[in-house]
């Protein structure tokens, strides 16, 4: 397997002078050089040429009866020498070629002015005058940047000669032959040292920055998908909940402004929750990611913008001009899912495969000028869908009361529900990464119809956000959540979901901090989980809110990291302890990608200092792969599914006594 470039070049800068370097390596360098070494060596050449024919100057004063033809042949060898540096530069020639013209004309140059010289008469100056010679040598090993070799060969030629002319031609003492010969033999071996000093230093500045380039492009690339991230929902590719926000803004706008109708349709694929439940949350991962791909295809087709909308919950923008093309669109929704034939055995009516049901509302139907409103009469839509077969589609009409009163059964049975004794808790266990000891629970609401069904979270929370109902539904379950799981089983900490819809009405802190009083609890031992699904960085509602219960002593979580229901930028504005990652991430390590990308948000959140969770464990394989990542707790069905009180302390109960047990045995 071909190593990559950024090994090559770790490999390349750990070599010894000695050894090989890499063609591959020097080929890129060669490359790099390019066109800026092209107009140095411009610029050196005309120094060079220049400096070569005003040295006339000296030939006149030292050895003055040959300055007729010294004079003559530098001026044509440095206009020469000039010219023909212009034209290949010009002609973009190789800049190995270039540089061995460059070479080849030193030593013209050297060769030339030498032999010339020998026919002057004035022999003691023109021995003393071969001096000068070194400054060709000193050209060629460090003016030029030539490589070592070539350098060796062009300085090697000009030593030879000068010693060659010494020794036959110029008539010179003993003394002064080996003065003037030790002095070029150690410019010659001084200048090639720093010759191969230069380029080698030159090299490895030059494999650096290729590396920090390839860093810094990784960094980039990282970072692109991390930005990605507070807009695309990890596990389906889809547009996550705050970039919906911003196209719906972007579409109201268009409508209020100028006209241009849109519909908003709302897919919500049938009991998704038993499918969950019988088939596992990694085949109802698999379900969504296939649901999620026909809505693309669906939308692609008809220039609709489609996003998950949480959970088992989509949505989809569509631009159209009536609300009859509107209601064409999500029956193509519904039938796209429909012919997908995934299998679900577990559903109560006659269909054994998974359908969706889905709600519409078309921009015109809707009065006020709040958005909101609009994916609001699109939720009641829905909800007529649900209640009636399924599989079905049903777009909000405001002159049917069916769909208000439908809306408003589901919101009366939030308001009554503490009253009529249907709400109540469950708790998942959250687990130490490393010890496996169990270190809090996650309290999760449920809630029951008059005829003892469950009704979803996914029905009855929004609407209870919505109605206001969760404000008291809030309070109750932190005060339940306190006295069971934290008075009656004895568990260290106990996290409670809190909506921003919480932090919108005064004295939330104030009734949390009565709640403590009350319990006795130490307020250390309760967490709060942000769920809310908007930018809950910029509600001042929230952020002061979050402020009281820190102030309390209250541990801060962020729950859903890394989905967009929760901004990157929360983990530098605001205080939270824990950050949990969520389960799609998990899923998504399953390839080297996927991985990489956990380990980015998991370093992310080590380097903004929280604690972190990650949800969704189902496997051992999973569990051993975040042993070897730096995770602080883990959460999932493989180490506790959601459980009533009862079931918690008895889970509770048989993990303290199986160390005893494993002791006695």
């Amino acid at each position: 397997m071909q190593p990559s470039l950024a090994a090559q070049i770790d490999g390349e800068l750990t070599k010894r002078w000695h050894e090989p370097r890499s063609a591959s390596l020097r080929a890129l360098y060669v490359e790099r050089l390019g066109e800026a070494q092209r107009q140095d060596v411009r610029l050196a050449a005309w120094i060079v040429g220049l400096l070569y024919m005003l040295f006339a100057v000296t030939d006149a004063v030292l050895i003055g009866d040959v300055l007729p033809y010294t004079a003559a042949a530098r001026l044509v060898i440095g206009l020469g020498f000039i010219a023909g540096m212009e034209i290949q530069i010009g002609r973009s020639v190789p800049l190995p070629v270039i540089d061995r013209q460059c070479a080849a004309a030193v030593v013209v140059g050297y060769g030339v002015w030498l032999w010339l010289s020998s026919y002057s008469h004035q022999h003691l100056s023109a021995s003393y005058y071969m001096i000068f010679g070194i400054i060709f040598m000193m050209v060629s090993n460090l003016f030029f940047n030539f490589g070592f070799r070539l350098a060796l060969a062009t300085s090697g030629v000009i030593a030879a000669s000068f010693l060659g002319a010494l020794a036959t031609v110029f008539p010179v003492s003993y003394e002064y032959a080996v003065a003037v010969g030790t002095l070029y033999l150690s410019t010659f071996v001084l200048t090639l040292y720093v010759n191969w000093k230069l380029n080698r230093e030159r090299y490895r500045v030059f494999l650096n920055a290729v590396r920090a380039e390839l860093q810094q492009q990784e960094v980039v690339e990282r970072g692109a998908a991390l930005l990605r991230l507070s807009t695309t929902d990890a596990m389906t590719g889809l547009a996550n909940r705050r970039a919906i926000d911003e196209a719906l803004r972007a579409h109201w706008e268009a409508w209020q402004a100028r006209g241009h109708g849109f519909g908003v349709v709302l897919i919500d694929i049938d009991y998704f929750k038993l499918f969950n439940d019988h088939y596992g949350h990694q085949e109802g991962d698999r379900c969504l990611v296939a649901v999620a791909a026909a809505l693309e295809r669906v939308a692609a087709a008809r220039g609709c913008i489609v996003g998950r909308f949480g959970g088992e919950e989509f949505i989809v923008l569509a631009r159209c001009e009536s609300r009859r093309q509107m209601v064409g669109i999500a029956e193509a929704i519904r039938a796209a899912i429909e012919t997908l034939r995934l299998p679900h055995c577990q559903r109560p009516d006659r269909s054994e495969t998974i359908t969706v049901s889905v709600g519409a509302a078309f921009s015109a139907d809707v009065a006020g000028n709040k958005v909101e409103r609009l994916v609001t009469e699109a939720d009641r839509a829905l909800y007529a869908a649900k209640a009636s077969d399924r599989n079905c589609v049903r777009v909000f009409d405001r002159d049917d009361p069916g769909q208000l009163g439908l809306y408003e059964s589901v919101a009366d049975l939030v308001r009554t529900a503490l009253a009529q004794d249907r709400v109540s808790l469950v708790y998942q266990p959250i687990l130490d990464a490393r010890t496996g000891a169990v270190v809090a629970a996650e309290a999760l609401m449920r809630l029951t119809a008059p005829d003892g069904a469950p009704v979803s979270p996914a029905v009855f929370i929004p609407v209870a956000e919505r109605t206001g109902a969760i404000v008291e539904l809030g309070k109750w379950a932190v005060r339940t959540a306190c006295r069971e799981a934290l008075t009656g089983a004895g568990l260290k900490r106990v996290s409670v979901n809190v909506s921003a819809a919480q932090f919108r009405v005064p004295g939330f802190a104030l009734a949390v901090a009565g709640i403590l009083a009350e319990t006795g609890i130490a307020a250390g031992r309760l967490a709060v989980e942000v769920t809310e699904g908007h930018e809950i960085e910029t509600q001042e509602a929230v952020m002061q809110g979050l402020a009281e219960l820190r102030d309390l002593g209250v541990k801060l979580w962020l729950d859903d990291f890394g989905t967009g229901f929760a901004g990157l930028s929360c983990l530098r504005s605001l205080p939270f302890d824990v950050v949990k990652i969520d389960r799609s991430f998990l899923y998504a390590a399953e390839t080297p990608q996927g991985a990489r990308m956990l380990e980015d948000i998991l370093g992310l959140v080590r380097n903004a200092g929280p604690a972190t969770v990650v949800e969704g464990v189902e496997t051992d394989g999973q569990r051993a792969f975040l042993a070897a990542r730096p995770v602080d707790m883990l959460q999932g069905f493989r180490l506790g599914r959601p459980m009533p009180i009862e079931a918690l302390r008895a889970f509770l109960r048989e993990r303290e006594e199986a160390p005893a047990r494993s002791l006695s045995a």
